[in-house]
């Protein structure tokens, strides 16, 4: 069996989805949409932003 760390990888690379987004962070689904509407594939941004809403 081989170890394909490309598999993993990809997973990381692209948007956030929102159910998944909204319960890390706690916040509504609609603002989880927004930020990741807003911030796209830039995960590091929209952890920050999804940390500002639910504080």
């Amino acid at each position: 069996m081989t170890n394909d760390k490309t598999k993993n990888a990809a997973a990381t690379d692209g948007p956030y989805d929102v159910i998944y987004f909204a319960k890390k962070h706690r916040i509504s689904n609609e603002d989880a949409k927004d930020i990741i509407e807003k911030y796209g594939a830039n995960r590091k941004e929209a952890d920050k932003a999804g940390r500002r809403i639910s504080a």
